[in-house]
């Protein structure tokens, strides 16, 4: 039951990750990274094999990104989770306080100078050529996009971490994938429409901050007064009454 409550919030967790200072600005040149065509032609050409190629290569970058975020992520959340179930009382509430100081951080009252440099790895200075190429660079992107994303997976990795689920970090990293996947599909078949729209929503970035780091903080406080269980205990006394 953990789980209902915290999908929906690991889901907003990856949109809110698509649309972070550090990732949006980028979408338009990672889909033409990924799918090797000319942003001019991704403009301008409306071919059914070009949406065919768009379709395929994001495909694959979805998944590559994915399959560090489910299979290494979750897993890992999976492993802690276990290992940390002594002690998880401690384990819950420093996690809490660490996200919490990250959402202030995102909203900019704090200055955590290590989560300010550009962890973005550059594996690749060329696509690797054809569908596996698309996966590696998704994997490249799971890999090394901390600055923005970072502390919304760390929020995540906690709420895993501590829920005493084995399922929950595979569950909740399938969730936040979806949450990012979803929005850049929608731009790579759209991509004119987001570049109509973009110019305008670059001028709210920092609302997108703000609600970003509300969101870590508002999450910490959940994890550290183990409010997830309690509104878990609430929903499950509230079934019987629609059984």
């Amino acid at each position: 039951m953990t789980n209902e409550v915290s999908i929906p919030l690991a889901f907003l967790g990856g949109v809110l990750s698509f649309v972070s200072p550090c990732v949006l600005p980028l979408v338009p040149s990672y889909i033409s990274f990924v799918t090797g065509i000319s942003f001019e032609e991704l403009t301008n050409n409306n071919a059914t094999e070009l949406k065919r190629v768009i379709l395929l290569n994001s495909v694959m970058f979805i998944l590559g990104f994915s399959t560090v975020f489910v299979v290494i992520l979750g897993s890992s959340a999976q492993l802690f989770g276990t290992f940390f179930m002594e002690y998880q009382d401690v384990v819950r509430k420093i996690g809490g306080v660490i996200i919490v100081l990250l959402g202030i951080h995102i909203i900019g009252i704090i200055n955590l100078k290590m989560l300010q440099r550009d962890k973005r790895l550059h594996f690749f200075r060329e696509k690797p050529s054809g569908l596996l190429g698309s996966f590696l660079v998704g994997i490249g992107f799971a890999a090394g996009w901390t600055p923005c994303i970072g502390p919304i997976l760390s929020a995540i990795f906690a709420v895993a971490a501590t829920s005493g689920n084995p399922w929950s970090g595979t569950i909740l990293f399938i969730a936040y994938s979806a949450g990012l996947a979803i929005p850049f599909m929608l731009t790579s078949f759209g991509i004119n429409t987001f570049l109509k729209h973009f110019n305008r929503l670059k001028r709210h970035m920092r609302v997108v901050s703000i609600i970003s780091g509300v969101f870590l903080i508002l999450t910490g406080l959940l994890i550290f007064f183990n409010s997830f269980a309690i509104i878990t205990g609430y929903m499950d006394s509230l079934l019987p009454r629609f059984n």
